[in-house]
């Protein structure tokens, strides 16, 4: 997702082109539309007050008339329990331990009952499935992988996951798929390294294909959200069977669609959901309060796109007793963003230096035309006397960090910023943890995440819409394809959860700024053109955006 104006992305997964991997065109989208917790295999599911507009806050499992607190007031967290029964993804809530995770250390404010619970949901079904077709004294061993009492045969299971696959729900039939899936690749990486002289398993295979030929049946990008949602994820499953390693990134061969139409596909989402309206106005109330007392303003945007946001600010600044400030920015871009503009940062720049002269703000753009991860000091422009704000809107988590390279462009970029004295940075991010998971973790958390994310688009347009069908193909379904079909380099979409990014912007030398009541009420203002089930609540100095009572975006302020 992209926010620093109406954001666009590049292609779009209408249908997986399966050919030889050499004819694989690149398939890929550095943008992205939106669990709380740092675990990568688990949810907390820590419950915690929300905001609605029109509401003050409340904790989840209570009701609202149950004693208010006032924005301004510390957030009021209520851990009764490690599950919430307010999930709206989940049928039935299963305790998500939290000790069974090596590195689950900050909590889950937002989140409830997730299907990232290593499985449960699934373990759950092949439970019922034992019961019905073993007898009312089966059951799974839990240290079996979901076999029927660590004694069935991977054959015997996969055979019994087949019989009920037609009465499953779509969500147990992809979590069953990608389980057999994960299944092959195991197995198939053990037999590489000789462990146990181990060999890919028929059962697998004809499970995997089995169970995918029952989802294409039931898939729909003009269905319900769930259907359609299952439609981009199987894709995503598809891409990841049919490739490997570095070609996994090379999947699809899809036609790229110009620069006016994704522009166009962005407005659609812009109009139907506030992710990115969420981002940036959070930071442009954060910079103008930053730089109240300031006469020469610069502003490094590292994902600019067509610099909207700054339209936004400038008309405020403009406003100003005494006068507006001087605006310098710095808009930091890519060939992606290029091609969706149709053209290069000039363009921006043109726009911005006619909005400034139009409200009487005194106006420079500098143009950098590079990828984030390349940025150095150089191509930054800074100057003295200038009050520097650093704008990160969902752009972080496309640089490569420890895991993927030892360049490590994530901790050195925010290192590099740091260097720069800003007087402010604003962080907004998705709050899902797909970043270092292991395929089946990250498939869940995914299906957790984009189901709530599903839902919420399904809230301002019909199902059948067609500009909503295009604006989730071509802005979505790429960054699923992505999360789920690729690893290393190849894989950009790697999101972390707010209490990871805290301690990454603390081990570069940041500190966090806590945002004021004022962030909470233009977040609330922009929230009352959308559905009552956008809430916002704010934990640990950050301002998180769900839907219901899934998080899906943080935004946060850094000095």
């Amino acid at each position: 997702m992209h926010a620093s104006q109406i954001p666009q992305s590049s292609g779009g997964v209408h249908k997986l082109c399966h050919q030889p991997t050499a004819n694989f065109e690149q398939y890929y989208s550095p943008y992205h539309v939106v669990n709380n917790n740092s675990s990568d295999t688990s949810s907390s599911g820590t419950q915690l007050s929300y905001q609605t507009q029109n509401e003050k806050f409340f904790t989840l499992d209570s009701l609202p008339d149950a004693g208010y607190v006032s924005y301004d007031s510390p957030p009021a967290v209520s851990v009764s329990s490690n599950w919430s029964p307010f999930s709206p993804q989940c049928s039935q809530s299963y305790i998500s331990d939290q000790h069974h995770s090596s590195d689950n250390t900050y909590g889950s404010p937002l989140s409830g009952c997730s299907v990232i619970n290593d499985g449960n949901e699934l373990k759950h079904v092949l439970r019922e499935m034992a019961n019905n077709l073993l007898g009312p004294g089966s059951d799974i061993d839990e240290d079996s992988s979901c076999s029927f009492n660590g004694e069935v045969s991977k054959p015997s299971k996969w055979n019994r996951v087949l019989e009920i696959a037609p009465s499953l729900d779509m969500k147990e039939l992809l979590l069953a798929c990608a389980e057999a899936i994960s299944d092959v690749e195991v197995t198939a990486r053990d037999s590489q390294m000789n462990v146990l002289g181990q060999k890919v398993s028929d059962a697998d295979v004809t499970a995997r294909d089995a169970l995918i030929n029952v989802l294409e049946q039931k898939v729909s990008v003009s269905g319900e959200p769930m259907q359609r949602l299952s439609a981009y994820m199987l894709e995503g499953l598809k891409a990841r069977i049919y490739s490997s390693g570095s070609n996994i990134y090379k999947m699809l061969k899809c036609k790229e669609p110009t620069g006016s139409e994704l522009i166009s596909y962005m407005q659609v989402l812009y109009h139907i959901c506030p992710y990115y309206r969420f981002a940036y106005t959070s930071a442009n109330v954060v910079i103008e309060e930053a730089m109240r007392n300031e006469s020469r303003i610069h502003i490094i945007d590292f994902q600019i796109a067509q610099g909207s946001q700054w339209v936004f600010l400038m008309q405020n600044l403009a406003h100003w007793p005494g006068g507006p400030p001087s605006v310098h920015i710095t808009g930091v871009d890519d060939s992606q963003s290029a091609h969706a503009r149709g053209g290069g940062l000039h363009l921006v720049g043109e726009r911005l230096a006619k909005a400034a002269e139009s409200c009487g703000v005194p106006f420079e753009f500098h143009a950098a035309a590079i990828s984030g991860c390349e940025v150095q000091l150089e191509n930054l422009q800074i100057r003295h006397g200038e009050a520097l704000a650093v704008n990160f809107p969902y752009v972080l988590h496309h640089m490569p960090d420890e895991s993927v390279t030892t360049s490590n462009h994530r901790d050195r970029l925010l290192r590099l910023v740091k260097s720069l004295s800003p007087k402010i940075v604003t962080l907004v991010e998705q709050e899902s943890n797909t970043n270092t998971s292991a395929f089946l973790p990250r498939f869940r958390e995914t299906l957790d995440y984009y189901t709530a994310m599903f839902e919420s688009i399904d809230a301002g347009r019909p199902g059948d819409d067609k500009q909503r069908i295009n604006a989730e193909a071509h802005c979505v379904a790429r960054d699923i394809v992505n999360i789920i079909a690729c690893e290393g380099a190849d894989r950009v979409e790697r999101h972390e959860v707010f209490g990871k990014w805290s301690m990454r912007l603390t081990m570069a030398g940041f500190t966090p700024c806590p945002l004021s009541p004022s962030v909470g009420e233009a977040i609330n203002g922009v929230l009352k053109e959308f559905s009552p089930n956008y809430r916002i609540a704010e934990n640990k100095g950050a301002l998180y955006l769900g839907w219901k009572n899934r998080a899906l975006a943080t935004s946060s302020a850094w000095r």
